[in-house]
């Protein structure tokens, strides 16, 4: 159990590099840096305490007491943007704090009055955070929300809980600290102390209307692809043998399958009867009129069953793949079928996996596993977690966490030839898209830039350019005078840019650099693009009056094209992307 607990320990301490908790931490200095010197470990007393809570007895409660558990996070959110409101206008403040001070009572003066911007004043705040706050999950995490949802709760879970709260706990606290003092104690931020909370008001604000739209988990997917081992260096933290066994002892479940037999046969790395789908309360994508299906149903077919929640970070990285193994293969037999075990109470609620299925382009049938009855039939540990079954109803392969997508790839490839279909042995290497040979998002700032032709990127600064004759497939070539920012490229005089891509879309993010419109010219194999230009270049000219993505290209197919555009002085263009 020693060795369980410091490595629950670790788990919650490295958190704090976790993309899923970055979104906290702009509210956590917001909240931080107004108030006394207690508030920040107020405010990180309340989000473990309310999340800890929550995740240990949510589900005992709304058993008791019937409810919506997302009024909890529209309350939260609702708090949160009210704060934000009370930092971006400060009139606001003064009046919230006028009214607080009018309460009677010793315990309001006390509790409300006194340290409404103090102790008490983060303590609420810290709850409102915790309520909405969905980390990362590894084993550990995963192991206290299944036994939670399923009201299995024990000593043993709940000490777990604590120590990893404890080890979530510190980092935060610290990292409020030094937020509080660099902008309160310091000669450069703390005469700018009242525009600062300002912008902190206006995060807040953001972070709310993103955290209720949960766009906030698009947000940090993107961000993870900057960080990608992060997914499974958790789970490989937290998966050594000896964590292991005490996870099995919590779970009280010694064996992971009846008649499992693991293998090392290259890809293939099991060989054990599939189990049943069951337990299911809802099935979402399911044709008109057919009935709820079963395994032993898909015999002579490949099946695949996608272990995962809809605000899962590493999820929501892998479904691309997913979708795009569906349309690859579902006419070859292969069968997709994610099943979403919620890892929070409010991950349970029908339209929230319905709007998730829209977002994420899923089409492929979806089973919501809200009992956690097919999780325990598979033995399931992990978010998200992939088993491949072949057309006897035999578990081949199985992957938890990300990556091996050409791994699992090449298995479903083998698994469809064993049925007597023919499958071509191209992958689909690339979850940005559909085709393997498509061209690849492609930043034209200094920091991220890879495919400009000759030399693969440029240096940040005000150059000339030449443009390049033959272009590779896949790359780019500039032409007049740009200044290359680690971030976007400007064009400065006679500026433009020559793309030879393979793709039916292609779409560019610019802006004006002094908010006026400007236009840009775009052309096609040298001619104006007629009926394939995109919805924003018709007549091949693009009014660039925003700072959003334009789509320039619009062909009927993929297909093999040079794209060339010329730019007025003054435009920042960030990044091509294909369709």
């Amino acid at each position: 159990m020693e060795i369980l607990l410091v490595f629950a320990f670790l788990s919650g301490l490295i958190t704090i590099f976790a993309p899923c908790i970055w979104p906290l931490l702009p509210l956590i200095l917001g909240s931080s840096v107004t108030g006394g010197h207690k508030k920040p470990l107020g405010v990180v007393l309340g989000i473990v305490i309310s999340f800890g809570i929550l995740t240990l007895s949510l589900s005992y409660i709304i058993q008791i007491i019937p409810f919506d558990p997302n009024t909890l996070r529209l309350v939260s959110v609702i708090i949160i943007g009210f704060l934000g409101l009370t930092l971006l206008i400060p009139r606001l403040a003064q009046k919230v704090e006028g009214y607080v001070s009018r309460l009677s009572g010793s315990f309001a003066q006390k509790f409300v009055g006194k340290n409404i911007n103090g102790f008490w004043g983060g303590f609420v705040t810290g709850l409102a955070l915790g309520i909405i706050w969905t980390p990362c999950a590894g084993p550990i995490l995963a192991t206290i929300a299944t036994l939670a949802a399923t009201n299995t709760v024990n000593a043993n879970i709940i000490l777990v809980t604590a120590v990893y709260m404890i080890g979530i706990a510190i980092p935060l606290f610290l990292f409020a600290l030094l937020g509080r003092y660099l902008f309160t104690k310091t000669r450069v931020f703390s005469k700018y102390t009242g525009k600062i909370q300002q912008i902190f008001g206006a995060i807040m604000i953001l972070t709310a209307i993103l955290i209720f739209t949960n766009y906030d988990k698009v947000l940090q997917a993107k961000l993870l692809d900057y960080f990608p081992s992060y997914g499974n260096f958790l789970i490989d933290l937290e998966s050594n043998e000896k964590v292991e066994q005490q996870l099995d002892k919590i779970r009280k479940n010694e064996a992971t399958s009846d008649n499992k037999t693991s293998t090392s046969d290259g890809l293939f790395n099991e060989q054990y009867k599939a189990p049943e789908v069951t337990g299911i309360t809802n099935w979402i994508n399911l044709p008109e009129g057919s009935q709820t299906p079963k395994l032993s149903e898909f015999r002579g077919k490949v099946v695949l069953i996608d272990f995962w929640t809809y605000t899962c970070i590493n999820c929501i990285r892998t479904l691309p793949y997913l979708t795009s193994w569906d349309e690859k293969y579902r006419e070859n037999g292969l069968v997709i079928i994610g099943v979403h075990t919620p890892e929070f109470e409010f991950e349970k609620d029908t339209q929230n996996v319905i709007d998730a299925t829209k977002q994420y382009n899923i089409t492929y049938p979806v089973a919501q596993d809200n009992n956690y009855s097919t999780w325990k039939t598979f033995k399931n540990r992990y978010w998200p977690a992939k088993y491949l079954i072949d057309k006897d109803g035999i578990v081949r392969r199985t992957h938890f966490g990300e990556g091996e997508y050409e791994e699992t790839e090449k298995a479903i490839q083998i698994l469809l030839n064993e049925t007597g279909s023919s499958v071509s042995d191209e992958l689909v290497d690339d979850k940005s898209s559909f085709n393997r040979n498509i061209t690849l998002e492609s930043y034209l700032g200094s920091s991220r830039m890879s495919y400009y032709h000759p030399n693969g990127n440029i240096s940040q600064g005000q150059d000339d350019f030449n443009l390049n004759i033959n272009i590779p497939l896949n790359s780019f070539s500039l032409g007049g005078t740009w200044n290359i920012m680690p971030e976007y490229a400007k064009s400065i005089k006679n500026s433009v840019l020559e793309l030879n891509f393979r793709a039916q879309n292609v779409y560019l993010v610019m802006r004006s650099s002094d908010s006026k419109p400007k236009k840009v010219k775009v052309f096609l194999d040298d001619l104006a693009p007629g009926v394939s230009a995109g919805k924003d270049a018709k007549g091949g000219i693009v009014n660039v009056d925003s700072d959003r993505l334009y789509e320039l290209i619009n062909l009927p197919q993929v297909e093999n094209k040079k794209l060339r555009i010329e730019f007025e002085d003054g435009i920042e263009i960030f990044a091509f992307t294909f369709g």
